[in-house]
C-alpha cells in the first residue's frame, strides 16, 4: 500500500463531443454504487482540463468509438481530471474515466485523496492509454535551474483534483519548498501566464511533447527543469507506480536542453458493472484503431504497454478477456 505521503500524487472533445447538459447520457441507468449497470446506448467519460492532454485526445478517442462501435455514443466532459473523474464515476455521474495510474491506486486503497471520503468501490482497469510525464517549465529570467529554487517563487501547480497538482505538492515537499504564491492552474492558462510573465514556472504532467509546452516555446525565454535524484527516490518509494524518464532534448523548439523527471501512465477506468462485452469493444478499438484517433499522442497507444504499472487496482471482465485473448494475461 502506499503511504500517506502519497496523497499528493494523483492528467477532448473535438467540436461535436464538447460538455452539454445532456453529457450524462445514460446516467440514469447507473448506481452510485457500481452494481450492475447493463448496456448503455450512452456514456459519459471525464477526461481534464482544456489545456491538458486528456481533453482533446479524449475526445479524440470517443469520435473513434462512436465510428466504430454499433449502437453506442461516447460523449466527453471537461474536468479537474484524475480525483474528479474517479470520484465522479464512483458516484454513477459517467461511466468512464480516464487518470493518473497512481491516482486509481490510491482511489481503491483510500489513500492520498481518498484519505478522508474512504477507498472507492468498484473502480476497474481498462488499459493505459499513454506515459504521463511530469514537465516542469520555467522562465529564463527566474532563476530556477533546480526545484529547489522554486522557493518563494509564483508557481503554477495543476487544477485542484488534479494528479498534476498532487504530484507538484509532493515533489514541493520532497524539496522542502515553499512557493511564494501557487496558482491552480491548467496547463492552458499556465502557460499563458509563462509568456506574460505572470508566473516563474508551471508544472503539467503531460505527453512528451505537449502542444502548450511547444507554444509557449515559441513565444517565451524558458526551459525544462529535472527533479533531482533525491526527490525522484522519495517519490518513487512512496509510489511505487512511478518511474524515471529522461525528456530528451530537442522535444520542444525552442528549448534546447532535456530533463530528467518522473512518469506513471495515464489509463482508462470503468465501474464493474458496466457491461462486459461493450467493455471488450471499447478495449479492443482503442488499441486496435489508433490510426482512426485524430490526435498526435495516438502513436503512444499501444498494446505493448497497455498493462504496464498497474497496481492493486482489477481488471474490468471485458478487459480482462481481450487481454487474455491477446495472450497478455
Amino acid at each position: 500500500m502506499l503511504r500517506k505521503a502519497a496523497r499528493f500524487i494523483a492528467p477532448l472533445a473535438i467540436g461535436a463531443l464538447l460538455v452539454t447538459a445532456g453529457c450524462n447520457a445514460g446516467s440514469e441507468d447507473t448506481s452510485g454504487d457500481n452494481g450492475e449497470i447493463g448496456e448503455l446506448s450512452a456514456m459519459t467519460m471525464g477526461t481534464g482540463s482544456v489545456g491538458g492532454t486528456y481533453y482533446p485526445l479524449g475526445g479524440a478517442i470517443a469520435q473513434m468509438w462512436n465510428n466504430n462501435i454499433e449502437g453506442l455514443t461516447v460523449s466527453t466532459i471537461a474536468t479537474g481530471a484524475s480525483v474528479e473523474n474517479l470520484t465522479q464515476m464512483a458516484a454513477g455521474d459517467i461511466q468512464l474515466a480516464m487518470s493518473v495510474n497512481g491516482t486509481a491506486t490510491q482511489a481503491v486503497n483510500g489513500q492520498g485523496d481518498f484519505e478522508e471520503t474512504g477507498a472507492l468501490e468498484g473502480v476497474t482497469f481498462l488499459g493505459n492509454i499513454y506515459p504521463e510525464v511530469m514537465q516542469i517549465v520555467a522562465t529564463d529570467d527566474s532563476g530556477i535551474e533546480t526545484v529547489a529554487d522554486l522557493d518563494g517563487k509564483r508557481v503554477a501547480i495543476g487544477p485542484d483534483g488534479s494528479a498534476t497538482q498532487g504530484l507538484t505538492m509532493a515533489i514541493l515537499e520532497a524539496a522542502g519548498v515553499e512557493p511564494a504564491e501557487t496558482f491552480p492552474d491548467g496547463f492552458g492558462d499556465a502557460a499563458s501566464k509563462l509568456r506574460d510573465g505572470q508566473v516563474d514556472a508551471a508544472f503539467g504532467i503531460l505527453a512528451v511533447p505537449d502542444s502548450s509546452i511547444s507554444e509557449v516555446a515559441q513565444n517565451a525565454d524558458v526551459h525544462l527543469v529535472t527533479i533531482d535524484d533525491e526527490i525522484r527516490q522519495t517519490l518513487a518509494a512512496d509510489d511505487p507506480t512511478l518511474g524515471d524518464m529522461e525528456i530528451p532534448a530537442g522535444s520542444y523548439e525552442g528549448i534546447e536542453e532535456g530533463a530528467t523527471t518522473v512518469t506513471s501512465w495515464a489509463a482508462l477506468y470503468a465501474p464493474a458493472g458496466l457491461d462486459e462485452d461493450q467493455v471488450y469493444d471499447l478495449v479492443k478499438f482503442m488499441y486496435e484503431n489508433t490510426d482512426e484517433v485524430d490526435n498526435a499522442v495516438a502513436s503512444q497507444i499501444s498494446i505493448e504497454t497497455a498493462i504496464d504499472g498497474l497496481v492493486d487496482v482489477e481488471y474490468h471482465p471485458g478487459a480482462q478477456k481481450y487481454y487474455e485473448e491477446q495472450g497478455l494475461l
